[in-house]
């Protein structure tokens, strides 16, 4: 028998209705953020304790509320923004509509609203828990509104279980009053987490004094002004301040974006952000940006998500053009990229090359003759790589002395091969797991005295010789036939056919090593100087509770103000190609977590990265020598199949897989 229909008791609407708006403290920040600014305040105050796990307060100087709207506004659905869906239909100008925050915040905490009406002489205080008004009086207090939220989802026991920890959850609640102050300039904003404030802004309307306020006087130095769109599209404009390819981090999380005010994850405007750097970024790296896009109301969906996190936009192409054109403008302006203009429309004048022009015929071309953008190395060099190998802000970079300035996330000495989680040939750094450059190598101009894999570039296989046959415990026994396209090693077993992309199997190895290593004694080598690093608020509210996740990992770092880390250690094991900046990047990776159990995640991360730098690239030609050298370590590997960063390294077709794609089981083929 079908169990009865039946409807749910109001407690238990209320509590899911609140778990679809309230998710986490920073939930009932932006709420009530949002709230605040909606009601005209010039200046809002945001105070949390434990992560606001235990108490978030917002203060406003805005209009207040009378006691009758008071009463009102703690009820569902109850809003002064909207009358009705006409005017959620044609573009809703205002932060909150929904008229659902307060109720669903009241349902699973315990709720005190304080408000005065301006120019009224007294004010009005609720009480409410569990959604129920338990008590109204009376009260003296400025104009304006405070909402103070006590014991989150103490009766939602099950919700609670999952909150991260305090340093974590402060960490989303930071990222929310970050972002609505830098929407806001014009409003004084400030977050105080346990007694000690993390920032505050003036609210004098100058949004670069806001990022100041909020990422540092480094970053905000660093910014470049976005001005309006020439172009036709569905933006009425692009307005706000997007930092130097070299000023940057390994989160997209700094870059803020704001539809007509209202800060939300819009993540294709993110993109065209990111795109208009072109190649002066490394394909992990990112800006810090400021832009409010500014729309018809009317063109734009506000109401797509339950938290209002997310936004649909009408014309997102469109969109998204304007956006990089106008970021990409305002760079170019500052001589910070170069045009991506096919040659004829190029803003600067570029030469041609003579077509006859041999590139052997002196050996001495002029830089008139040639520009960088129309030479080639042979490398896969990615965007923010140049031809002596260096990549703008890569993870593990070396010290400020290769070419840094002070403003930018580690650099390196190595060309990061986007297509191989690695270097290209050129400028690899000197070092490997080992101390020494890997088998059989001839990266450094040296001669090898093991026979070429290959000896003329239109010959695949081994020169006048049978293949090479090698037995392996892990791996299948293989004889090697040759190499396809200098990237791939080709193999036959008994099975069918094996390709080895030779860079994945080569970080794998030194992966591994590394790992051995690391496990092994992650001692200490202190820093000739200490590096003093500029942190955002964010960054600087992380690193207190990451101290000794970070000491763990063999980096010793201490505030030295609210806004000044001072690195005095690195890890002895990574001294060489890991600089104190990288110490940045793991701030980061710790917001995400409890630093204690981010650790392991971080060192494996962190190792990853380094087993890149001195393997094999693809486009590499090997001798005989280097590949059996290559095989037999592989199969040394706990994991021989993956690299660090989860690519396949070995590639099986089976005997079955090609009769299938060579059709050799149509009926009568037998006979």
């Amino acid at each position: 028998m079908a169990p009865d229909i039946r409807p749910l008791d109001q407690s238990t609407v209320d509590r899911i209705a609140a778990g679809e708006v309230v998710e986490r403290p920073a939930s009932v920040v932006k709420e009530l953020v949002e709230n605040s600014i909606d009601a005209g305040a010039s200046r809002v105050d945001v105070t949390v304790e434990a992560g606001g796990t235990d108490r978030v307060v917002v203060s406003d100087d805005g209009h207040g509320m009378s006691e009758s709207d008071a009463r009102l506004a703690v009820q569902e659905h109850t809003t002064s923004k909207i009358g009705d869906i006409d005017d959620l239909e044609s573009g809703v100008g205002t932060l909150g509509f929904r008229g659902e925050a307060l109720h669903a915040i009241a349902a699973v905490s315990t709720l005190t609203l304080r408000t005065r009406e301006q120019g009224a002489d007294r004010g009005t205080e609720l009480r409410v828990e569990g959604g129920e008004v338990v008590d109204v009086s009376t009260v003296g207090c400025p104009e304006g509104t405070t909402v103070e939220v006590a014991d989150l989802f103490h009766n939602v026991p099950a919700r609670r279980k999952y909150l991260k920890a305090d340093s974590t959850e402060f960490s989303h609640v930071n990222s929310v009053v970050s972002g609505y102050a830098l929407a806001n300039p014009e409003v004084a904003v400030s977050l105080t987490h346990g007694g000690r404030e993390t920032f505050a802004t003036e609210g004098r309307g100058d949004r670069r004094s806001a990022v100041m306020s909020v990422y540092g006087r480094e970053v905000a130095a660093n910014m470049v002004p976005v001005e309006g769109t020439d172009e036709e599209g569905p933006l009425d404009g692009v307005s706000g301040l997007v930092s130097h390819p070299e000023t940057n981090r390994a989160t997209r999380e700094y870059v803020n974006v704001f539809v007509n005010g209202r800060w939300v994850t819009a993540t294709a405007v993110r993109d065209a952000v990111v795109e208009a750097y072109g190649r002066q970024l490394a394909s992990d790296r990112y800006p810090f940006a400021v832009l409010d896009v500014e729309v018809d109301p009317a063109t734009v969906d506000v109401n797509v998500h339950p938290r209002k996190l997310e936004v649909r936009f009408a014309d997102e192409d469109g969109m998204a053009r304007q956006v990089r054109d106008a970021v990409e403008s305002a760079l170019l302006a500052e001589g910070l990229i170069r045009t991506s203009a096919p040659r004829g429309r190029s803003k600067a004048e570029q030469t041609e090359i003579a077509p006859e022009r041999s590139g052997g015929s002196d050996g001495d071309a002029s830089d008139e003759d040639v520009s960088d953008e129309d030479v080639s190395d042979g490398t896969d060099r990615p965007p923010g790589a140049s031809a002596d190998g260096r990549a703008t802000g890569n993870r593990a970079g070396n010290s400020a002395d290769e070419g840094t300035d002070g403003r930018s996330g580690p650099s390196t000495d190595a060309g990061s091969n986007r297509g191989d989680d690695g270097p290209g040939d050129v400028g690899r750094a000197a070092w490997s797991p080992d101390g020494d450059e890997t088998p059989g190598s001839t990266r450094n101009g040296g001669v090898d005295a093991d026979r070429k894999f290959r000896e003329t570039p239109t010959q695949t296989t081994f020169d006048g010789s049978d293949p090479a046959e090698q037995s392996f415990e892990t791996l299948p026994a293989m004889r090697v036939l040759g190499q396809l396209h200098d990237t791939y090693v080709v193999a036959e077993t008994d099975e069918g056919l094996v390709l080895v992309d030779q860079h994945a199997a080569d970080e794998r190895v030194n992966y591994e090593r590394l790992r051995e290593r690391f496990d092994d004694d992650v001692t200490t080598q202190a820093l000739a100087e200490p590096v003093e690093l500029s942190l955002t608020a964010k960054e600087a509210a992380l690193a207190e509770p990451a101290s000794d996740a970070l000491a763990r990992l063999g980096f010793h770092a201490t505030l030295v103000d609210d806004r000044t880390l001072r690195v005095t250690t690195v890890p002895a094991l990574l001294a060489d190609a890991a600089g104190p900046e990288l110490v940045r990047d793991l701030l980061g990776d710790f917001a995400d977590g409890d630093p204690d159990r981010t650790v392991e995640a971080a060192a494996d991360d962190l190792l990853g990265d380094l087993a890149c730098y001195p393997s094999i690239t693809g486009n590499e030609s090997l001798t005989e020598g280097t590949v059996t050298d290559l095989l037999s370590a592989l199969d040394d590997c706990e994991n021989p199949y993956a690299c660090p960063h989860g690519r396949p390294v070995v590639v099986e077709l089976g005997h079955t897989e090609l009769e299938e794609r060579f059709e050799r089981d149509y009926p009568g083929h037998g006979g």
